[in-house]
């Protein structure tokens, strides 16, 4: 099978963002919060500080390298707790039917009519900002379009002859939505989760950003962005280097995705041959 260059190009992206902030302790020149010294604020990149120093004197470098490390992380768990929800909801519904399957593509169509980022925005409003409330309001925003997914491919598979092999085993219907369903919906839900976790990078920094995520003076990508709101025309390169970083871990991680669809998905390989 011939392997597509966004694949590739997504692949390598990611993985160069994963191992620039596993390895962050290694690579930083500094450390990222406590080695802060005004004489060297807004220090242009150069051999010193290869990506400059915000208003405060600390290495961006280094403070990218470490925001790697939370973007990365929240954006696996929230993605990881939005999959679990609506693989969990889309399946049972689709299989059980019935009062339930109403209530959940009621509940559904409620989520998919909010904004997801407001309706991040109300729940960090109501808990404290930090780490395990932006966990918390991201994982429970974007369930629905797996939701959506699994729902629709359970109504097409619980119909085949191993699903209803199975019943007349006397398989539990938690045992055939395990086994018998949720393998054969694994790639598409693959991908959705891919793609999902680039949104939810970006909904880290946008909360970051208006100052509902990680609390200063830990780095994290959007919160660099806003501190840097008003040197952007003095002292650019504080706000470009976790732009940057931001647009490459987005950009790899959508790549990746579309090209496990092409792989997984192959009527969408063959409507692009």
């Amino acid at each position: 099978m011939k392997i597509r260059a966004n694949l590739l190009i997504g692949g390598f992206l990611l993985a160069t963002v994963v191992i620039a902030g596993t390895l962050a302790p290694w690579l930083a020149h500094t450390d990222p919060v406590m080695d802060a010294d005004l004489l060297y604020a807004e220090e242009p990149p150069g051999a010193a500080f290869w990506f400059g120093t915000d208003a405060q004197g600390r290495d961006i470098y280094s403070r990218v390298l470490y925001g790697a490390r939370i973007s990365l992380t929240i954006g696996i768990i929230s993605q990881l707790i939005n999959t679990v929800i609506g693989v969990c909801l889309g399946v049972s519904a689709g299989y059980w039917g019935g009062w339930w399957d109403d209530f959940v593509s009621g509940l559904t169509n409620m989520m998919l009519a909010i904004p997801s980022l407001i309706f991040a925005l109300a729940i960090m409003a109501i808990l404290n900002p930090g780490l395990t409330s932006l966990l918390i309001a991201l994982g429970l925003t974007n369930w629905s379009f797996t939701c959506r997914l699994a729902r629709a491919s359970t109504l097409s598979l619980k119909s085949q002859g191993y699903v209803q092999a199975a019943k007349v085993l006397g398989y539990s219907d938690v045992r055939i939505m395990l086994t018998q369903l949720l393998p054969n919906m694994l790639g598409p839900i693959i991908v959705i989760g891919t793609l999902g976790m680039g949104g939810a990078v970006l909904a880290v920094a946008a909360l970051s950003f208006l100052g509902l995520g990680i609390r200063p003076p830990f780095p994290s990508w959007g919160s660099m962005l806003s501190d840097a709101r008003d040197q952007i025309t003095t002292a650019p390169w504080i706000s470009i280097f976790p732009g940057l970083a931001i647009f490459v871990t987005v950009l790899g991680l959508n790549l990746l995705g579309d090209g496990l669809r092409d792989i997984l998905d192959p009527q969408s390989r063959s409507r692009r041959a």
